[in-house]
């Protein structure tokens, strides 16, 4: 009986081995679709990556400019505002005064006239 009891342990398990095995479809963690549009928004991120420092490189340089501008302007305030301090200085009567007796000018108070607002 042992025979018979092995023989039918066998055939059972070579009906578990026999057992046709279904095609195993191979399944890809992304379907085409999700591919394509992972795809896409890879493409969109480094353009928009690009064009956004572009813009920033864009912005670095006109801020640079405007600040050489600035610093240009603030020199020729400064200038200015010396030659202005400079017309005082050179404009005051004593000084007037001194070139008009240099070049033999005199003060005849008779000639001088008093204008009234």
């Amino acid at each position: 009986m042992s025979n018979l009891a092995r023989k039918l342990q066998q055939e059972q398990q070579q009906d578990i081995v026999n057992v046709p095995k279904k095609d195993e479809v191979k399944k890809f963690w992304l379907s085409p679709g999700e591919k394509a549009l992972v795809l896409m928004f890879g493409v969109v991120f480094c353009f928009g990556g690009t064009f956004l420092v572009s813009n920033q490189a864009a912005i670095y340089e006109v801020n640079k400019e405007i600040q050489v501008m600035e610093t240009t302007i603030q020199e020729q305030q400064k200038e200015n505002s010396d030659l202005t301090m400079q017309i005082g200085e050179l404009s005051t009567y004593e000084r007037i005064w001194e070139k008009a007796k240099q070049l033999g000018l005199t003060l005849n108070e008779n000639n001088v006239k008093v204008v009234e607002n």
